[in-house]
Formats: C-alpha cells, sequence, structure tokens
C-alpha cells in the first residue's frame, strides 16, 4: 500500500491511462480543472498530495492518434488551422502562378529542345568560355585549369566514394586546384613541392585516421594527379611562346581533342562495325577510332604553321597520332571507372553531356604527351629545370 491505494488499484488505473493515451489525451487542459492524469499520477506514487497545486506539464499524446503536422500546431484551433492551410495554399497558387508566366514568356523552340539541341547549346557555351580564356592570356587560362581541375577532382572522388572507397576528398581536390597554379609560378619544382605536400598530407591522415587504408592514400593521390597535374602539360606549352602564339598553339591542341571526339562519333555512328573496347565502351569502334586520330592529325599538321614552332610534318604526323592515341586511352579509363562506380555520368553540371569530367577525360593524358613531345622533340623553347 502507497498512499491508500492497493497494488490492484494501481494497475487498473495504470491499464485505464494506457487505454485512454491509446485513444489520444489532449494537448492542453481546461484552465482551472483539475485533470484526471493528475490524479493518476499521484496513485500512481509519482506526486504526493502536497504536490496536486504544482502546474504539471501535459501528457504526450500517443504517436499514432497525434494530430497531423508539427507539434507547434497541436494546440491550434480548428479555424486557425484551416487558416494557415489556406495561407500555404495561396504561396502555392502563387508560385504556381509565377512558373507559368516563365513558362509562357520562354520561347517554344526552348521549351521543347531536344537532347541534341541542349547538347549543342551546352557545347557552345563551354566551347566560348575555353576560347576566351586560352586567347585572355596566361591568367585566365591558369584560373580556368584551376577551376576544372577542382571540379574534376570532385567529380572523380564522389564516384570512388560511391564504390566504398574512401579517398580523403579535401586533400586531393585542394592539390588538383594547387598543381596548374605551382606550374605557372615555379615550373616542374612547384609541381614536385606539391607532390610532396600531398604525399606528407596523407601519410599523417593516414596514421591518425584509423578507417583509412593505404588504397585510400592511393586514390587520393592518383586523384589530384590524374585531374590537376596532367592538366599541366597546357601551362608549359602557354608559356614556351611568345603572346600571342602561346594561346594559339593551346587553342590548337584542343581544337585537335574535339575533333578527335567529333571524328570518332560521326564516323562510328555510321559505319562503326567493329567494337573497340566493348566490355569498357561499347559504343566505341575501330572505324570511329581511326577517323579520330586523322582528326587530330589534321590539327597538329596546322601547329606546325605557329611561329616559334621547329615541328615539321613528319613529326606533326606522329606527335597526332600519338597525342589522338592518348585521348582515347583517356576516355576509356574514365568509362571504365564510372562503369565500376555504377556512373552513367560523373556529374550533372554540363546539361547534355554530364560532368565536367566527362568532357576532360581526352584532354588529360593528351595536354601532359604533347607538352613531352614537343619539349622532347626540341619543337618549342622550355627550360625544363
Amino acid at each position: 500500500m502507497k498512499g491508500g491505494i492497493s497494488e490492484d488499484e494501481k494497475k487498473s488505473r495504470a491499464r485505464r491511462a494506457r487505454e485512454r493515451l491509446r485513444q489520444g489525451v489532449p494537448h492542453r487542459k481546461p484552465d482551472g480543472a483539475r485533470c484526471a492524469d493528475e490524479r493518476e499520477r499521484i496513485g500512481f506514487g509519482l506526486l504526493t498530495e502536497s504536490d496536486e497545486e504544482r502546474e504539471l506539464p501535459p501528457l504526450a499524446c500517443d504517436p499514432e492518434s497525434a494530430p497531423c503536422g508539427p507539434p507547434w500546431h497541436y494546440d491550434l484551433s480548428e479555424e486557425e488551422q484551416q487558416a494557415l492551410q489556406e495561407k500555404r495554399e495561396t504561396r502555392q497558387q502563387q508560385r504556381d502562378r509565377l512558373k507559368r508566366k516563365a513558362l509562357e514568356k520562354t520561347p517554344k523552340k526552348l521549351k521543347n529542345a531536344s537532347d541534341l539541341q541542349v547538347r549543342f547549346r551546352t557545347g557552345a557555351v563551354y566551347t566560348a568560355v575555353t576560347v576566351l580564356c586560352v586567347l585572355a592570356g596566361d591568367v585566365p587560362m591558369v584560373l580556368m585549369l584551376m577551376a576544372v581541375a577542382g571540379i574534376c577532382a570532385g567529380e572523380f572522388f564522389y564516384m570512388l566514394r560511391s564504390d566504398a572507397e574512401l579517398p580523403d576528398e579535401m586533400l586531393g581536390i585542394i592539390a588538383a586546384v594547387l598543381y596548374p597554379l605551382s606550374v605557372y609560378l615555379a615550373g616542374l619544382i612547384g609541381a614536385m613541392l606539391v607532390s610532396l605536400a600531398l604525399l606528407l598530407a596523407l601519410l599523417v591522415w593516414y596514421v591518425f585516421w584509423l578507417r583509412a587504408r593505404i588504397p585510400d592514400v592511393g586514390v587520393s593521390f592518383f586523384g589530384a594527379a590524374y585531374t590537376g597535374l596532367l592538366l599541366c602539360g597546357l601551362i608549359v606549352i602557354r608559356v614556351s611562346l611568345p603572346d600571342p602564339w602561346g594561346g594559339i598553339m593551346v587553342l590548337l591542341l584542343f581544337l585537335s581533342v574535339w575533333a578527335n571526339d567529333a571524328f570518332a562519333y560521326l564516323v562510328g555512328s555510321k559505319i562503326g562495325r567493329h567494337k573497340l573496347a566493348p566490355r569498357t565502351s561499347p559504343k566505341k569502334s575501330w572505324e570511329g577510332f581511326l577517323a579520330g586520330l586523322i582528326g587530330s592529325v589534321l590539327f597538329w599538321c596546322a601547329m606546325s604553321f605557329v611561329p616559334g614552332v621547329t615541328m615539321t610534318i613528319l613529326q606533326a604526323v606522329a606527335f597526332g597520332m600519338i597525342s589522338g592515341c592518348m585521348g582515347v586511352l583517356g576516355d576509356l579509363a574514365e568509362s571504365r571507372i564510372k562503369r565500376n562506380s555504377g556512373f552513367k555520368d560523373s556529374g550533372t553540371i554540363m546539361p547534355g553531356h554530364g560532368g565536367l569530367l566527362d568532357r576532360s577525360d581526352s584532354l588529360f593524358l593528351t595536354s601532359i604527351t604533347a607538352a613531352i613531345l614537343l619539349v622532347v622533340g626540341g619543337c618549342i623553347p622550355y627550360v625544363v629545370f
């Protein structure tokens, strides 16, 4: 016995209280009224008779019987809830009306654009920005490459993390962005310093973060080098020649990459019969591959006429074929990464094309290969150290 109430009475009152909770208990009790919940709490021994005058918090409602909406709407009357719902509907109607007006003012050809039109418009914007930055000078081109490296590194690490890898995205993206800037400011010494700093930072991360594994360190380093270091070949070519010929040389290299992709797509989609890599990229064919090499060689031959470049036509043909092969290899490598990670596109930043990594995959290996061929072949005056 406790408080003059038997154990059976306590159990009976507890059973009745649970039943009332299942049926729904009002959240707020009338002012000045002594609620049955308080009396039952006293009966349970949770309160004493001396606590009867103390203000108690209301019992929570059962989730199944609680009113719909946020908890702060429980105390609203039906009129207030109805007014709140009407206010929400009014706001939604205003948003819908604005959307309809914007849609009515949009030209019909833009509202019903096909995938090819969207792809063409996105490609036109990408091409225009690239041409302007390349021809505007060294600094705009370096800033563009830093942005490209950072975005591509982010897309790369996102795909690898979805593939159960645990790379350090922050260190990888920072290093990828710093690679073009370091090569522009300090040449190859700058790239070596960034690589050393990245390696030391990843080792510290590996030692003190117990979940990190050696493959995670390798993926982090590879992602930064793949998306940032390889693009530095464009800076080597750009600074080796005076303006505007350095920018024109880089622009011709971009055009050779685009021609490689365009020729391969056009010829492969029309007459492509023999698959190049059916398990990695089923749409690529040997016919398209050969056509892409021709497109690459054409613009490499044009490079031989740039003032300050000492390159014969035979060298241009050979270098064009090598860089064309590197572009295809980079494309296949990125396709393999996407296939292993379960992605169709690396991102959505470029409507109709996917991610920026999808548009730059051929450029990575091509740029570094072109720089090595031109420097080693003595075609451009660049001091390595």
